[in-house]
């Protein structure tokens, strides 16, 4: 469980980061080399998810998606000084425990039918 959580960290750190540095370069008019590096830090966050042990790509994927609200609400807050309101933290509450259902929920895995 430790491996994914920080896999899942690594995942969101590259995607918000690289996101945000292509931000930069286009939004800043900064220069080029902010959207090659996002570009880089993009095709990271590619490539980290694939070292989950989980063995449904969709339902990491849809995990993940739990772990991005949390750290795009905190970037957001430490990064660009947007003080998360009481609606930011209930949506956060409901994506974690969604994304908690998804990974931890003990199921029988069905075959396509």
């Amino acid at each position: 469980m430790v491996r994914s959580v920080i896999l899942f960290f690594l995942a969101g750190l590259a995607e918000i980061g690289g996101g945000y540095f292509v931000w930069i370069w286009l939004r800043y008019d900064a220069s080029i080399i902010w959207g090659i590096l996002g570009a880089f830090v993009l095709i990271l966050y590619g490539v980290i998810p694939t070292f989950q042990q989980f063995p449904s790509f969709g339902r990491v994927y849809a995990a993940y998606g739990g772990v991005f609200i949390i750290m795009s609400i905190l970037w957001g807050w430490w990064i660009d000084n947007r003080i998360p309101d009481f609606y930011d933290w209930l949506g956060t509450v409901i994506a974690l425990v969604g994304t908690a259902i998804i990974l931890w929920t003990p199921r029988k895995e069905q075959e396509k039918g």
